[in-house]
């Protein structure tokens, strides 16, 4: 006969760890083993497991990673670290914020979360490009938003990758973010209840002998979970309640637990008191600690606690988690945690963020345990005033909490501002520009002296809220008495707020007043800000030279300045786009692409953003349109501004209209949202061609009627005013359209406008040989869809006439520049117009291009995959083409869909059986 000893130090008998916890998930751990071999060849997956606690996620993610030959990576998100953004991946990189944004100063005007969002997949790209990676985020359902976010992005990226990407979450709570993720068709493995056949398996392996039917039937009151199976399997066995004898267990006693958290309880029991204190202080750290802020917040040395941790790792309270020590179940850590009464946890808290702040912890940690605090201290003010920036940054919404608990307390006038301050921009950065404006009016009402970093959020409050008026009515309280710098930077918050209330004028001479005043002082980046907006006033009035001289005039300023980085990057990405409108379009090209690149590494979200929309609007003038659709869905609507959002996803709808697609233009257009008075071109492109392709062409025209009637007459706009006015007679508008396209040529000699007033007027006039000569100087200006149109329109005028020869050449050379463009739509429409004139096209005109196989790849697509078969990894086919690894991504994603294959494994193969590569 062999009694199980009792007392805390007792072990059970040697059980290989995963047979005694995977009994029962056979068919769970082949299909995961099965993932590990494939990674093992290149193809990576992404998959989650769902179940309730205890069921047996970590295990078996555990075991999944202990067979696996590559790189782990192990997070976790937990229920007091919700509030800090991305939190589970940072830890599980091996990493800090700072070490992920380097010295990239220039992030801290744009979004910071965002900015490590997009370096915490930088890094998972250089860890895959050394070898296979398992990445596991367990606790999903504590993990926040952004967190799952970058989760659910690598998913997209793991049949590019070597990454196998695990997840593990409960069914409860239900949140939006995990009901989204599980729609993407990631793999789902749904952890059930163990059948009473593995539970008796279970119960064997832990007794070291077949247990008897009245130990089977006392197990059944665990449900099929294995977690409170082995509790109550466990608790027997320190009790001395189970015997073995030849074999058998039996039980011998019925004095066991009645719950989990009983048994849960019962393995406590065990513990000295000392240890039972030392856990209940690791259970208000959370989940997962570090031994050092143990050490901190119980102010004892670390060899002290020695002894506890190992008598408490003994009983199986604890595990060792590589570099800190967890508890070895959530519910363990759960019911320490309910022990300390309510009314002391959160002074414990607060007691533990004064320890680790004094001790000069990562501000994150000290955040943690102020949040878990419902009270507040004196030290806590001083402590936000020093950290609050670096806070709003990466967590605004934790800053938005702990700023507003102590703004209204017994503090100093200059904290009080500073706490506004910082109160203001976290509100801004979190969406809530009510309570941006509220707290920094109530800033202003305390200040002194004049505070401008106030002034600049209530402005950009009151800009985006389209009440501009109201900050030049502050601005002008506030100047009188100031001078030097602050003066200056003022001064350019009003040329700003006369340029959006459409006043040049007094924007100009605001912005000049700015200049000679930052100049007198030396201020570099106010004389950046004033020279910008005089170019953009420039660029208003169609002086583009001007404009250009301007923009060159304050990027070489801004380069000398220090805190810059974000007006640099503005400046470049409207250069770009002044580059454009001076037809010097490759020009154009590579700066827009130079910015994105310098945004990227900025970790700028917001200046990427736009430096990636500038790049798809001039790719879609050129005709590059499949480069221009990578460029507009790189970054997902969450992080871009409402403007260039709705910019992109006129591009894309554009696009897929010309290419026949009508569904997906409806998509992004619905995407796009409403116009609200604002005429943004792609779009209302977008929307006039589409109820033109519904034969709605007086609904096409009054689509663009605002923005050839409205205020600011858009150019772009002017030939298909043009064209759709003739057709359904609205001569009035044809003539205006016409007129105005003529005086803008008129104020900038480039060739674009000079094409499309000929365009115009032609139209107007029923001159082919106009059109023809329109379409010439369009490629000149190396616009090929509109010289398409041109060439179309020439074409049915010719036909109409029984100039057939002439009509059929026209026909022809448009055709063509439709089938580069992949303008299928516009192509048959064409084809079909001249049928009824009699005339077909000849049979070595092609109109349609594949959109499966090899022969589908783009041009940028074939360059990537050549390199792809190479064995570069899209970090190096970015440097190597000078692209974003977003746009590499992007385009082997692409690449896979269009061949039909998973991986990049399966791209090489696919290049070797074409004999595109050597075997």
């Amino acid at each position: 006969m062999v009694l199980f000893p009792c007392g805390p130090a007792c072990n059970l008998p040697e059980v290989q760890p995963n047979a005694l916890r995977l009994v029962g998930r056979d068919r769970e751990l082949t299909g995961l083993a099965r993932r590990v071999e494939d990674l093992s060849r290149g193809r990576g997956d992404a998959v989650l497991l769902e179940g309730d606690p205890g069921i047996g996620k970590t295990t078996l993610l555990k075991s999944v990673t202990a067979i696996a030959d590559a790189q782990i990576r192990w997070g976790a998100g937990h229920e007091l670290g919700r509030v800090l953004p991305l939190q589970p991946l940072v830890d599980a990189l091996g990493t800090s914020r700072s070490e992920l944004l380097g010295s990239r100063g220039d992030a801290a005007g744009s979004d910071l979360v965002a900015a490590t969002a997009e370096h915490l997949i930088e890094r998972v790209e250089k860890l895959c490009a050394d070898g296979p990676l398992v990445l596991v985020v367990d606790e999903l359902q504590w993990a926040d938003s952004a967190t799952i976010a970058v989760w659910r992005r690598l998913a997209g990226l793991v049949a590019q990758q070597p990454l196998l990407l695990l997840g593990a979450a409960r069914p409860i709570p239900q949140r939006d973010e995990l009901i989204a993720l599980r729609r993407t068709g990631v793999h789902r493995v749904r952890l059930g209840t163990l059948p009473a056949s593995a539970v008796a398996d279970l119960l064997g392996y832990i007794f070291g002998g077949t247990p008897d039917k009245a130990l089977r039937k006392l197990a059944a009151g665990a449900g099929g979970n294995p977690m409170y199976v082995v509790e109550l399997a466990e608790a027997l066995v320190r009790s001395g309640s189970v015997e073995v004898v030849d074999g058998n267990a039996r039980l011998i006693s019925t004095q066991v637990p009645d719950s989990l958290s009983s048994a849960i309880a019962d393995r406590l029991g065990f513990v000295s008191q000392d240890t039972r204190t030392v856990l209940a202080a690791a259970a208000m750290l959370g989940q997962e600690f570090r031994v050092s802020d143990l050490a901190v917040v119980q102010r004892r040395r670390v060899s002290e606690l020695l002894p506890s941790f190992q008598e408490a790792i003994a009983a199986g309270v604890l595990v060792d988690s590589g570099e800190a020590l967890a508890f070895r179940h959530g519910l363990v850590r759960t019911a320490l945690y309910d022990e300390v009464p309510h009314a002391a946890r959160s002074a414990w808290h607060l007691e533990a963020a004064r320890e680790l702040a004094e001790a000069e912890a990562e501000p994150e940690r000290v955040v943690v345990q102020l949040l878990a605090a419902q009270d507040t201290d004196a030290w806590v003010v001083p402590w936000l005033v020093r950290h609050g920036q670096e806070l709003v940054g990466h967590a605004p919404d934790a800053a938005i909490d702990l700023l507003g608990r102590v703004v209204d307390t017994d503090v100093s006038v200059p904290q009080r501002e500073r706490l506004l301050s910082l109160l203001a921009d976290a509100h801004f950065r979190a969406g809530d520009h009510e309570k941006a404006e509220e707290c920094a009016v109530a800033g202003l009402a305390l200040a002194d002296v004049v505070p401008v970093d106030l002034h600049w959020t209530l402005a950009q409050c009151r800009s985006l809220t389209g009440r501009s008026e109201e900050s030049l009515a502050d601005l002008d309280r506030a100047m009188p008495g100031t001078s030097g710098r602050d003066l200056a930077r003022l001064l350019v918050l009003a040329a700003r707020a006369h340029f959006d209330l459409g006043d040049l004028d007094s924007a100009q001479k605001a912005a000049a007043d700015a200049f000679e005043e930052a100049t007198a002082c030396a201020d570099r980046g106010t004389i950046s800000w004033a020279l910008h907006v005089r170019a953009i006033v420039a660029i208003v009035r169609n002086a583009m030279h001007s404009a250009l001289i301007l923009l060159d005039q304050a990027l070489a300023v801004a380069s000398a300045a220090d805190g810059t980085g974000d007006l640099r990057l503005l400046l470049q990405i409207n250069r770009a786009l002044v580059l454009d409108d001076l037809d010097r379009r490759e020009e154009a090209v590579e700066a827009a692409r130079a910015v994105r690149h310098a945004a990227d590494a900025a970790g700028n979200i917001v200046r990427l953003a736009q430096a990636q929309s500038a790049l798809g609007q001039v790719l879609l003038y050129t005709g590059e349109w499949d480069d221009a659709l990578v460029e507009v869905d790189l970054l997902g609507d969450d992080v871009k501004d409402p403007r260039v959002c709705s910019t992109d996803r006129g591009v894309a709808a554009l696009i897929n209209l010309h290419r026949g697609d009508a569904k997906s233009a409806r998509k992004h257009l619905n995407a796009a949202g409403e116009d609200n008075g604002i005429v943004v071109i792609t779009v209302t492109l977008a929307r006039s061609l589409q109820l033109e392709q519904e034969g709605d062409l007086a609904g096409a025209l009054e689509v663009l009627r605002p923005g050839v009637y409205g205020d600011v007459v858009v150019d772009e706009l002017l030939p298909d005013a043009v064209r759709l006015a003739v057709q359904v007679g609205d001569l009035d508008l044809a003539r205006f359209a016409a007129s105005y396209a003529e005086s803008l040529a008129d104020k900038l000699d480039v060739a674009h406008r000079r094409a499309a007033a000929v365009h115009c007027r032609a139209l107007l006039d029923g001159s082919p040989d106009e059109l023809i000569r329109a379409a010439d100087t369009y490629g000149e200006a190396g616009l090929p869809a509109r010289a398409a149109e041109a060439l179309a329109s020439a074409a049915l005028l010719l036909a109409a006439s029984e100039a057939k020869v002439e009509a059929r050449a026209a026909m022809t050379q448009a055709i063509e520049l439709y089938t580069e463009l992949g303008a299928e739509w516009d192509a048959l429409a064409l084809l079909s117009h001249m049928r009824e004139h009699g005339i077909r096209r000849g049979p070595q005109v092609k109109h349609r291009r594949a959109r499966h196989g090899w022969e589908s790849l783009t041009p940028a697509e074939q360059r990537i995959t050549e390199l792809v078969v190479q064995g570069l990894s899209n970090q190096q086919i970015g440097e190597h083409l000078f692209l974003s690894r977003r746009t590499v991504a992007t385009h082997v994603s692409h690449v896979l869909a269009k061949l039909g294959v998973r991986s990049r494994t399966d791209i090489t193969r696919e290049a070797v059986r074409r004999g595109v590569v050597a075997g």
